[in-house]
């Protein structure tokens, strides 16, 4: 730790200064990827990195919490934007390609992390949970890189599918998987598993995000009607989703999923005129939430884990990123899509974080304790439940690193790679 880190964390420096300067200088450094043609929000990432514990060590531990909030917000305005764009008449034209997509990369992505890992391990809970968490995606960074370059086309309206139900998807193969693995650890030791009940968790989340979703989307639409001007309708949209964050982590939903079926709704029961208004205001705000949640995000990603990676590790991003591109391609093959959606929409669903993290940090909460004793520890019985859970978290978030800088620049290349993004 040298001088300057010293001398800071020595500071009490008050969280709203931080998002200040952290706003503009990394609307500065993100202006400088411009030079080396990649994304800005990389930019963002790299900053958050330098303001993380990895350097400067400005933003961890208590502010990070203080300010998860804006990621929340910028989550639900993501969602929002992603369920807007998944009008059925639109997606009715691209067929049952679409529907294959989802289901072959998420389960693609699955079965190849779980077969790697057992292979390399020989341990089958630890396999299944791996393969659970692998599927789970990280749509900011896609809809970002979308929005930045003003991507248009049958590609990014596909990526907005994908990476809009993929999630809801992985969440019910997380909650079946998990509940396996924790009925063999269970069974080590003579214990028993409510199986059934860790199975319909998820399905409980994803059912209930989209009724809630749904009942709030048919309050915003009655409202919304009643506003004639676009700056209205925009603070009535802002209080919304503010509204369905607060709602979610009462009832523990998913805020993504519910603030995309209030999207998609609107887009499919409203006159154009409502959207346009609500088009109009959306792209001026998203911008600031990119750089607020990507700052962030890079200040999550502590680089002192790499080392940490492992072979695991290693194994876990080659197996996900072929099971996810792999998977996509054949989902549009059997669905007679696009060739350009064959080629390219694989790169655009690599990049993995916030929900990754989210659902290690329940195994490693649930799976504490579970299993039989491996080894004793300064007095404390370490189980196979309690070693899973440490080297899921560690292995995840480390790979979250890697997925969320080399996720948007694959997206970029696609969409460029499939004349969507015009060069400059």
């Amino acid at each position: 730790m040298n001088w300057l880190q010293i001398g800071i964390n020595n500071l009490s420096i008050p969280a709203i200064f931080v998002i200040g300067v952290a706003t503009v200088l990394a609307f500065y450094f993100g202006r400088t990827m411009k030079f080396i043609r990649l994304p800005l929000i990389i930019g963002y990432m790299l900053f958050g990195v330098i303001l993380g514990p990895s350097f400067l060590n400005i933003v961890n531990g208590a502010l990070q919490d203080s300010l998860s909030f804006i990621t929340e917000i910028a989550l639900g305005f993501v969602a929002l934007s992603i369920g807007l764009e998944l009008k059925f008449s639109a997606l009715k034209r691209q067929g049952m390609g679409i529907v294959y997509i989802i289901l072959l990369e998420s389960f693609g992505a699955f079965t190849l992390v779980f077969l790697a890992i057992y292979f390399l391990t020989g341990n089958l809970p630890l396999s299944l949970i791996f393969g659970a968490v692998a599927p789970a995606s990280a749509p900011a960074g896609t809809v970002a890189v979308i929005q930045e370059y003003k991507a248009k086309g049958s590609l990014t309206k596909a990526l907005y599918a994908v990476v809009g139900f993929d999630d809801g998807l992985g969440i019910i193969i997380f909650g079946f998987a998990a509940a396996f693995a924790r009925s063999i650890l269970s069974h080590q030791t003579g214990g028993t598993s409510n199986a059934w009940l860790s199975i319909l968790q998820p399905m409980k989340e994803i059912i209930f995000s989209f009724i809630l979703g749904g009942g709030i989307g048919i309050m915003f639409c009655i409202l919304a009607r009643k506003l004639k001007n676009s700056t209205d309708i925009f603070i009535l949209t802002f209080g919304f989703v503010l509204g369905i964050i607060g709602l979610c982590k009462i009832f523990h939903l998913s805020l993504i999923l519910t603030n995309m079926i209030m999207g998609i709704l609107v887009i499919n029961t409203q006159p154009a005129p409502l959207i346009r208004k609500i088009h109009e205001r959306l792209p001026e705000v998203m911008p600031l939430l990119f750089i607020l949640f990507f700052t962030l995000a890079g200040t999550s990603l502590n680089i002192n884990l790499l080392p940490s990676l492992g072979l695991i590790g290693i194994v876990y991003i080659l197996a996900r990123s072929t099971g996810l591109v792999g998977g996509a391609r054949l989902g549009a093959i059997l669905g007679k899509s696009e060739d350009k959606i064959r080629k390219y929409l694989g790169l655009g669903i690599l990049s993995q974080a916030g929900v990754a993290i989210g659902l290690a940090l329940i195994i490693k909460h649930e799976f504490g304790g579970l299993g039989k004793v491996v080894e004793v520890i300064n007095g404390t019985n370490v189980t196979s439940g309690d070693k899973i859970g440490a080297a899921v978290i560690t292995t995840v978030t480390a790979t979250c690193i890697f997925f969320e800088i080399i996720g948007p620049i694959l997206t970029k290349i696609g969409l460029t790679k499939a004349g969507e993004i015009r060069k400059t």
